[in-house]
């Protein structure tokens, strides 16, 4: 039986063992630098559930390099594979941060807060960030990111494998998202997605530059409603939508700014997904696939906690914490609503039409 002929009127039915039969479902992957722990633990957990069948992945910046490295681990190993590949990444990035200048400061250590904000280096990189262009700066040697996913992934695997991947960046000259899909799929595209301007230069790719994929997608709903089989789309989000609070200090703006921007297109996308599902009938077509879809989130109110400096924080044990809260998230999901996975969202869309 193929993807594409399983039924999820069946999905929650149980077999002669009393498992669940084999349910196709989506993956969408937020960006948000090393915060994308939190989705390596997410995507541990959801490999153990061999009822889950992943037909498709969108994923931008830090997503869509585990959307990337699972797609690969999952061509050549299956289920183990893919979690294999992802420890090894998330392992290899904490490696070629060990030396790196942005270490938190002793006080934050002794004190077990993962936040840089007190690292010299960074609130020098960030100072700099918004009156020096990167253009203006020499840099020298490659993206260490350029080498270890060469290493990690198979791009071959990728373009060949079970796996549609949708991967998002953001055209610099049009401003408008593009989305790479499996063949391809390389390191620069990948770097692209992930590549803040303030800090990065462009990426060019086919004569065109890109900037993170964020701006645009963050990540994309489209091609997972246009290309892909499920009808079930778990939505891992480690950009918060709601923060307590005002902002008051110049870093705190900045960074509410940009978790605004970064989750706009996908409450957009959301939203339209919402009002389609109010008025459209069934079997109208295009609008009726928007309409029937079913949402599902994973989240955790632990990313609120956490700033944006934390972001660049590449230790292993940060890294291992936000694996340990993905896969306590994902459980906790599991547990409430796995009856519910391909009968009914578990995500309440008609809130996001409020207001309107």
């Amino acid at each position: 039986m193929t993807k594409a002929s399983l039924s999820t009127d069946l999905a929650v039915s149980k077999g002669a063992a009393g498992r669940r039969k084999p349910l196709i479902i989506d993956l969408a992957l937020q960006g948000g630098g090393a915060h994308g722990a939190f989705t390596w633990g997410v995507l541990d957990r959801i490999l153990e559930e061999d009822w889950l069948d992943i037909d498709a992945i969108s994923g931008t910046s830090a997503g869509a390099m585990n959307g990337a490295v699972m797609a690969s681990g999952y061509a050549k190993g299956g289920r183990a594979g893919a979690r294999e590949a992802l420890e090894r990444f998330w392992r290899k990035v904490s490696d070629a941060a060990r030396f790196s200048p942005f270490q938190r400061s002793p006080l934050d250590k002794l004190l077990g807060r993962w936040t840089l904000d007190n690292s010299p280096l960074f609130v020098a990189m960030d100072m700099m960030s918004r009156v020096v262009s990167p253009y203006s700066l020499t840099l020298s040697g490659a993206n260490p990111l350029d080498d270890i996913l060469s290493d990690v992934i198979d791009f071959e695997a990728v373009a060949n494998g079970p796996i549609k991947l949708f991967v998002t960046a953001t055209n610099v000259r049009t401003g408008r998202g593009r989305i790479f899909r499996n063949h391809e799929i390389t390191p620069k595209v990948l770097l692209a997605s992930a590549c803040l301007p303030t800090l990065f230069q462009a990426i060019e790719i086919e004569g065109d530059c890109y900037w993170d994929g964020g701006y645009s997608g963050n990540p994309t709903m489209t091609p997972l409603i246009r290309e892909s089989n499920a009808l079930d789309t778990i939505l891992v989000q480690i950009n918060p939508v709601e923060r307590p609070g005002t902002p008051s200090s110049a870093r705190d703006i900045l960074n509410r700014l940009n978790e605004i921007s970064f989750n706009a297109v996908l409450l957009k996308e959301l939203r339209m997904m919402a009002m389609l599902r109010q008025r459209a009938q069934p079997g109208s077509g295009d609008g009726a696939r928007w309409a029937g879809m079913r949402i599902h989130r994973i989240t955790s109110d632990r990313m609120a906690e956490l700033g944006y400096s934390s972001k660049l924080n590449a230790e292993w044990d940060f890294l291992t914490m936000l694996h340990a809260e993905g896969r306590r998230s994902a459980e906790a999901f599991h547990g409430a609503h796995k009856d519910q996975i391909g009968k009914t969202s578990t995500m309440n869309l008609d809130e996001l039409t409020q207001g309107i």
